[in-house]
């Protein structure tokens, strides 16, 4: 699946992404963190939120983040380099689904709080992209109501 993940669009050759792999107990240890790191941010959380934040990496055996490197580049924009790691996500998402596994994008507040991308060892000149949850499908998605693609085109013409 990591193979397939990268090959993606990388103007200049950058490699611009890295992943992480969370599984195992390293998954509820996280949840432990976003859960005191929730007590911090809101001393008055209820413990149905408090649950939620320890329960989040818990659902999958396998959360793989992807994570940008924002760096300077003389030459490609961070920008470009950010839509490398996201089209990395989107190819770990479809390449998750091909092989028959469920698996789904996840960012949420965890990604760019301080304190939890400390504890991840993200860097400054980094960003967690997503987190892709990957495991056993419990039930089919719905579908989702998508926008007319013919609503969303127009032409460009010269003047």
């Amino acid at each position: 699946m990591l193979q397939s993940a990268i090959r993606v669009p990388d103007h200049g050759k950058r490699v611009p992404f890295r992943f992480l792999r969370i599984r195992g107990d390293a998954r509820l240890a996280l949840g432990g963190l976003l859960e005191a790191r929730t007590r911090e941010r809101d001393p008055h959380a209820g413990d149905a939120i408090l649950q939620k934040e320890r329960e989040r990496f818990s659902f999958a055996p396998l959360i793989v983040a992807v994570i940008a490197k924002q760096g300077p580049d003389e030459k490609i924009p961070a920008s470009e380099r950010y839509a490398t790691a996201s089209c990395v996500c989107f190819a770990l998402l479809m390449a998750a689904q091909a092989a028959g596994f469920g698996a789904q994008w996840l960012t949420g507040w965890a990604a760019t709080d301080p304190v939890i991308r400390a504890h991840l060892g993200i860097a400054e000149d980094e960003a967690i992209v997503g987190f892709i949850h990957i495991g056993t499908p419990v039930m089919e998605a719905p579908e989702r109501d998508r926008p007319d693609p013919s609503a969303l085109l127009s032409d460009w013409t010269p003047r």
